[in-house]
């Protein structure tokens, strides 16, 4: 990361870089693929905490899981709005259990990605659900962690859980990253509720949606793409005009 903003999001207020667009990527899901079975071994670590925390059957853990999801944005804020579960033993048991070594390995065309913007005209954050242990992992793992100045992300350290896409955290995301303007923040994520909830906040949002996905039926922002890459026709604007060659 650079080193004016430390990983950990203190922010500069350097007036040449407050003038940046600058943009946000989400991580999980975003930076490498959905696809992969890092999602699934999630999905299976969550569902171990549920059964084993709150003594819930399997399939009433994974229900409930969704549930929490889907109305609070993050599991872990249901957990401890309605279980007075210890957010960090929470992160150790599930994102910091996850075996990524091995699994996630660098890709030459997101490191082609990411060198080819223009940082003379914008900058490049992280913004994650996540706790700040796994987003440096994950992007440790990628090498492509001195891509991004720094990292918006959600401190569960600290009541009440903030975390996309509430208002407040697009809000804390802007302080963090020193930028001023809601039309100066572009945004790539793979949740619709966080890509709506970033349109809504006036950023310009896109939606990243895998192949073999489903499209859905009404977009959540005001770009929908299927890889990384078609960043590159929606933001030109961002891109060098000489970018390096594969």
């Amino acid at each position: 990361m650079g080193n004016s903003i430390s990983l950990c999001g203190r922010t500069t207020q350097d007036a040449e870089q407050a003038r940046k667009k600058v943009l946000f990527f989400d991580i999980d899901n975003c930076l490498y693929p959905r696809s992969g079975e890092i999602h699934n071994l999630f999905i299976e670590l969550i569902g171990q905490y549920f059964t084993r925390h709150l003594s819930l059957p399997w399939d009433e853990a994974l229900r409930l899981h969704k549930e929490y999801y889907t109305n609070y944005g993050l599991a872990i804020k249901g957990l401890v709005s309605h279980h007075q579960i210890d957010p960090l033993e929470y992160n150790k048991q599930v994102d910091d259990a996850l075996p990524l070594e091995g699994i996630i390995k660098p890709n030459d065309e997101l490191k082609l990605l990411l060198h080819d913007i223009d940082r003379s005209r914008v900058r490049l954050w992280l913004f994650t659900n996540a706790y700040v242990t796994h987003g440096q992992r994950v992007v440790r793992l990628l090498e492509i962690e001195d891509q991004f100045e720094g990292i918006t992300y959600c401190d569960y350290s600290k009541q009440p859980i903030l975390c996309k896409p509430d208002t407040d955290m697009f809000a804390k995301a802007m302080r963090e990253a020193g930028v001023d303007r809601a039309e100066d923040c572009y945004f790539v994520d793979d949740s619709y509720g966080n890509c709506k909830g970033a349109k809504d906040f006036g950023w310009t949002a896109v939606h990243l949606v895998e192949e073999g996905v489903s499209l859905p039926q009404t977009p959540a922002s005001q770009f929908q793409i299927r890889s990384l890459d078609e960043l590159r026709t929606i933001f030109p604007d961002c891109f060098k005009n000489d970018p390096v060659k594969a």
